[in-house]
């Protein structure tokens, strides 16, 4: 199903979800990882991996109208999935392959989830880390007790050294999704899913590689097949980072050129080859999200639910906020939404916070040209004031290539409370005679 990836231009922009239904040839049986491979992998993974919590969000319940609980992957042990299917694919290494190591590529999560599952295992692991990693994940995966390697300047240059260094010394080297033990791994998470909560009807997961997605899709499905009903599973992507869904399109893996977005975590140019041909056969669904509905549901669930997510964690709530999932045309019925990490760098979880209140309306940036003379500032500041707008910085310019003699240019941002506040506050400017020019 696979063949020869080819190469897709990067997106532009977002695109229209991209929807199809699941195929049914072949069927579950005939998939390279089934049921009791992930349920295996949820026995070895007893003492090691938490069973994180299934936790009823009222605020989406209020919102959508229906029961959406979330998959709380973000408070696992080193804040994501991905020590499950990492300690399940070391797990199954012989004495000798053991002996001679293991190592991985990664700028986050996965890099975290190898150093734990081997310092549980007692098996030496080197994590080859691109230079501009942040240093949290940077600092976090020395602490699992893992030597990292810096190199190059991405994670495709730090991967191929990983490979490189495979080669010369006989280390294992551990994919990030592309493994069958992985896979399953993964899966473990729909198995506590459908434990915890046997009336689910949709989940709601993103997609980098595949991995999480696709051993999630065969617990869930085969289970619900087991209990004579069915289970929707929907994948979320960045919608510039979205290579599933031309590879959907196309029936076959397909490359990105590029990809740019906040969530990291997911932002993955080439579908893993097994996990595609598992989520061809069994994901309901592929839709896309923007960074700014991201970052609104990040802060949605750090002021609703008080959790701290990634951006690539909190793409399943982005597609519900943002309609995706329910532009599908069925109904959501009992609903989750899977947090598959909580591993940010401060600085981006303030700027994401940030980003996510301006898409939200309620963090706007105006620049107001002024005549340079006294009071114009008070006056303005005033005005802001009585429309109950709180002013968190003022930027006062005298010169620049758009300024005349004599005049300035002052930006102001500014917390709101919404997209009609932010309207009524452009409205009270422009009648005392100003002239905003709104910028975020």
């Amino acid at each position: 199903m696979t063949g020869t990836p080819e190469t897709a231009p990067a997106p532009a922009g977002a695109p229209a979800p991209w929807i199809r239904a699941a195929a049914r040839a072949g069927g579950p049986d005939r998939l390279p990882v089934g049921l009791a491979d992930v349920e295996a992998a949820q026995r070895a993974l007893e003492g090691v991996a938490e069973t994180t919590p299934l936790q009823l969000s009222r605020a989406l319940t209020r919102e959508l109208g229906t029961p959406v609980h979330l998959k709380c992957e973000n408070l696992q042990r080193a804040g994501s999935f991905k020590v499950r299917g990492a300690y399940v694919r070391m797990a199954q290494l012989s004495a000798e392959e053991r002996a001679r190591g293991v190592v991985a590529a990664s700028a986050g999560n996965h890099a975290q989830g190898v150093a734990l599952a081997a310092a549980k295992l007692g098996i030496h692991a080197r994590i080859v880390m691109p230079r501009g990693v942040a240093l949290p994940k940077l600092q976090a995966t020395r602490d699992h007790g893992a030597e990292v390697q810096l190199f190059g300047s991405t994670v495709d240059e730090a991967l191929a050294e990983a490979r490189h260094y495979a080669e010369r010394t006989g280390a294992v080297f551990i994919p990030p999704f592309d493994d069958p033990a992985i896979v399953a791994g993964q899966g473990t998470v729909g198995l506590e899913i459908m434990d915890a909560l046997p009336e689910v009807d949709t989940v709601v997961v993103g997609i980098g590689g595949g991995g999480l997605i696709a051993g999630l899709a065969v617990a869930v499905k085969e289970r619900a097949r087991q209990q004579g009903r069915t289970v929707r599973v929907v994948g979320v992507q960045a919608a510039t980072a979205a290579a599933y869904p031309v590879s959907l399109a196309e029936g076959r893996v397909q490359v990105l050129e590029s990809v740019s977005t906040i969530a990291d975590g997911i932002a993955v140019c080439r579908p893993g080859d097994l996990p595609f041909g598992i989520v061809a056969a069994l994901v309901d669904a592929v839709v896309t999200v923007t960074d700014d509905e991201i970052a609104a549901a990040m802060v949605h669930l750090l002021e609703r639910s008080k959790l701290v997510v990634e951006p690539a964690g909190a793409v399943g709530v982005a597609a519900l906020l943002s309609g995706r999932v329910a532009d599908l045309g069925e109904e959501l019925g009992t609903t989750v939404a899977v947090l598959s990490g909580g591993n940010i760098d401060p600085m981006l979880l303030l700027k994401s916070i940030q980003s996510g209140l301006s898409a939200a309306g309620r963090y706007m940036t105006v620049r107001i040209p002024l005549p340079d003379r006294a009071g114009e500032l008070a006056t303005i500041s005033r005005i802001i004031a009585d429309t109950d707008a709180n002013v968190v910085r003022v930027d006062h310019t005298r010169v620049g290539p758009e300024l005349s003699m004599g005049g300035v240019h002052i930006t102001i941002d500014m917390e709101t409370k919404g997209w009609e506040h932010s309207d009524a506050v452009l409205t009270s400017l422009r009648e005392a005679g100003y002239a905003p020019l709104r910028l975020t």
